[in-house]
């Protein structure tokens, strides 16, 4: 017997779950209707093995799924794939939950500047991204600013800007080509002298094979503990979902580079297949804290394994 139920969903769970809808309607929907299935049989399990790895979930991560839901099938003489897909629920979040936790930011001290620096590959939405992180901060009441590190690019710079007029949000920024060394000890002083909560510092997408690139990225954290020793107390690294499995290559490479702490998932929402958060949660373990939703400012949800999962399988207002 399957226990059927309704959670009560917040705004940002269902700012989530429409986020996903291109998402449920494309290869999670074929999953889903494997367990319509009368029976449970090796075609099942090779067929969901097959649509997992489309999904972006990866080799490793979707035999391990599949493996998991065959073990527990057999031990609990389990015959009803309906239960049986329940079970796959449980397993994927739990899986998820390893790399997660809950989203309470460290800022001791209003005024101290909670700084967040943000890295990627050209392309991933890094720009959108910050802005989205702004809107996210002001919603508690934190003051914020934006620092312009990407300086290789005349356009990062000027995106940046006009994000910060949209939102009220002060930028610091040199002209391109200055020496992003430069601009964060501004952004430093700014913050201090400015007493603002959340710094958050945009860097020039690196390439994962120039090491030299990340290198530099040491330096900038040099130059924010010369003012504040713990940071920055963020490294979030943003990955686009769309991209699928190169998204993996780009995360492992700038974990074996730079201490990572967070990640986010942008362009979800752009994205028919959107398993590449089971293959970071098993292959990184660095918690997953963000998606991007949408193009808005306001289209950034807070990363929750069990509503991720639940919103792959089913639409808004839905349950178990």
């Amino acid at each position: 017997m399957i226990l059927k139920f309704f959670r009560r969903k917040t705004e940002p769970d269902v700012q989530l779950e429409q986020g996903l809808e291109k998402t449920r309607r494309g290869v999670f929907l074929e999953i889903t209707r494997l367990f319509d299935r009368s029976v449970l049989d090796d075609e099942l399990y090779e067929d969901l093995e097959m649509l997992l790895i489309q999904a972006d979930v990866g080799w490793d991560v979707s035999q391990g799924l599949v493996g998991g839901l065959r073990a527990r099938v057999d031990r609990d003489r389990i015959d009803d794939p309906a239960l049986a897909r329940e079970i796959l629920r449980e397993e994927m979040i739990q899986l998820l939950e390893v790399a997660s936790r809950n989203r309470q930011v460290k800022i001791l001290q209003r005024g101290v500047p909670f700084v967040i620096m943000v890295v990627g590959v050209n392309g991933v939405g890094k720009t959108t991204s910050i802005a989205k992180l702004a809107a996210y901060h002001q919603q508690f009441g934190r003051t914020v600013m934006l620092a312009a590190g990407d300086t290789f690019r005349a356009a990062a710079i000027d995106q940046l800007k006009i994000w910060g007029e949209r939102q009220n949000v002060p930028v610091v920024a040199h002209h391109q080509g200055a020496d992003p060394g430069a601009v964060v000890f501004d952004a430093m002083q700014a913050a201090h002298a400015r007493g603002v909560d959340v710094l958050i510092v945009d860097t020039a997408g690196r390439l994962h094979t120039k090491h030299n690139l990340m290198a530099e990225l040491g330096k900038l954290r040099k130059i924010m503990q010369r003012h504040v020793e713990a940071a920055p107390q963020e490294t979030l690294l943003v990955i686009d979902a769309t991209t699928g499995q190169n998204g993996l290559v780009q995360a492992k490479e700038f974990s074996n580079s730079v201490a990572i702490t967070d990640i986010m998932i942008a362009k979800l929402d752009g994205t028919a297949k959107g398993g590449i958060a089971f293959a970071v949660a098993r292959e990184l373990g660095t918690p997953i804290s963000y998606v991007g939703t949408g193009e808005r400012a306001a289209d950034l949800a807070e990363f929750k394994p069990e509503t991720y999962v639940d919103s792959l399988f089913f639409g808004v207002g839905e349950g178990l």
